[in-house]
């Protein structure tokens, strides 16, 4: 019993750390209150300490939970004015790199620290001042990066705290060459953090070869989901799946919704059909100009359109407040994206619902996916779109000739591709 009491007196006092308790700085905490931050989060509040003391940090955290103030604030302390660059923070996505530069602002306002966004798609003339005139905080994604690095125009000699954000992201989009160029340039005496929602091998052979002596945090292990996420899933058929998204969005509880779709032609597809039915409604994928992008994310977090059809460049860096729902459009192909995904909604502290359409073609990707984040999902079944409530053919059509099929159905032993959604829905009950 009394262990028991220590361990409840421990919890209730991580949860009831200050940002002050951290060791963060009375100029910034006013920028956190500014924010409407009141509490550190966990990632926050394993991360800030060590970060502050400038010792090497490797942590790995869900999206959502505040791994940019975890990085952030403690390179901000650490910053001596005049010095020119001396925070550099490398990101998957230019999406994601403006946002981290947003918050960067955000913290580092009532001080005389400035940020920078340099990323591709974009005017040269920003970039470049930003370089010339000293920012002290960059963030970039690898490639403008390395552009801008093999012209000259950066002074990497002050840079003291170097971040990779979404590693694992990175990795997958192919950065690794681009990433190992930057850090030939960097000086060997500085402080490394990366963090990653996943630690694959290549992760976590990266981690430890760029890091020295550094801490290891895990905020969640992978797959966990935000708290306040309520996750919900519709058997549809397929061509009933803009219909099925129709009747859901009459709902008035579904206030701003975040759609994923598996291409960029489906989401121009269905922005096209949402816009036709006088819903406001933007599309956001590689396709478009990077100005295109940009207003499209604005529009939506200003809540001028109450719908964003995106691909799954919005999976991670997109942090806009007040998204009530998610919808997996489609099942993800890859399980981690999932927890990408879903977790755009609920952020600190908020609720929010992750909806996800199940067509019969879809279900071996939806079993890897329960499998693997080790949780079931609720199944939810309407008459009028589910495709486990489709009739089967009238009977009585001709047999096969001098065959029989082993099936209840009568598919016999066709090919799966020859099959209907409906008819491989009913096979896979057997």
């Amino acid at each position: 019993m009394e262990d028991e009491t220590e361990d409840e007196t421990k919890e209730q006092s991580s949860e009831q750390q200050t940002f002050e308790d951290l060791g963060v700085s009375r100029a910034l905490r006013a920028s956190i209150e500014a924010l409407g931050w009141e509490v550190p989060t966990p990632i926050q509040i394993k991360s800030i300490p060590t970060a502050l003391s400038g010792t090497d940090l490797v942590g790995i955290a869900q999206t959502g939970t505040g791994k940019t103030g975890a990085f952030m604030l403690p390179s901000l302390e650490r910053i001596e004015m005049g010095k020119g660059l001396q925070v550099l923070v490398l990101c998957p996505t230019r999406e994601l790199a403006q946002q981290v530069c947003d918050d960067t602002e955000a913290l580092a306002k009532g001080t005389r620290v400035r940020a920078a966004s340099i990323y591709g798609g974009v005017g040269y003339d920003p970039q470049l001042t930003a370089l010339k005139e000293g920012f002290e905080v960059i963030t970039a994604t690898p490639g403008r990066f390395l552009d801008h690095l093999g012209r000259g125009r950066v002074d990497l000699k002050n840079v003291r705290t170097f971040v990779l954000d979404e590693a694992d992201r990175m990795l997958d989009m192919g950065f690794r060459p681009q990433i190992e160029g930057v850090l030939r340039e960097l000086p060997r005496t500085r402080q490394t953090m990366l963090f990653s929602a996943t630690m694959p091998h290549g992760v976590h052979d990266l981690a430890s070869r760029i890091t020295k002596d550094a801490v290891w945090v895990e905020a969640a292990p992978s797959g966990t989901k935000a708290e306040g996420i309520t996750e919900l899933v519709y058997s549809v058929k397929p061509e009933m799946k803009p219909d099925l998204l129709l009747h859901l969005l009459e709902s008035p509880e579904w206030e701003q919704v975040l759609i994923f779709t598996r291409t960029k032609a489906g989401a121009d597809a269905l922005k096209a059909r949402l816009d036709r039915e006088g819903i406001r409604t933007e599309a956001l994928h590689s396709n478009l100009r990077m100005a295109n992008r940009t207003k499209a994310l604005e529009r939506f977090a200003q809540k001028k359109v109450r719908v964003l059809v995106a691909t799954d460049i919005a999976q991670r860096g997109l942090d806009v407040e007040g998204i009530s729902h998610v919808v997996n459009y489609d099942v993800p192909k890859d399980p981690e994206d999932y927890t990408h995904r879903i977790g755009r909604t609920a952020r600190a502290g908020a609720i929010g619902t992750a909806v996800t359409f199940l067509a019969a073609a879809d279900l071996g990707a939806f079993k890897s996916l329960t499998y693997h984040i080790g949780r079931d999902l609720e199944r939810i079944h309407l008459p009028d779109f589910d495709y486990a409530g489709t009739p089967q053919a009238v009977s009585g059509a001709s047999p096969t000739r001098g065959r029989h099929s082993r099936s209840p159905t009568g598919m016999g032993s066709r090919d799966a591709d020859d099959l209907t959604d409906e008819e491989l829905a009913d096979l896979l009950k057997y």
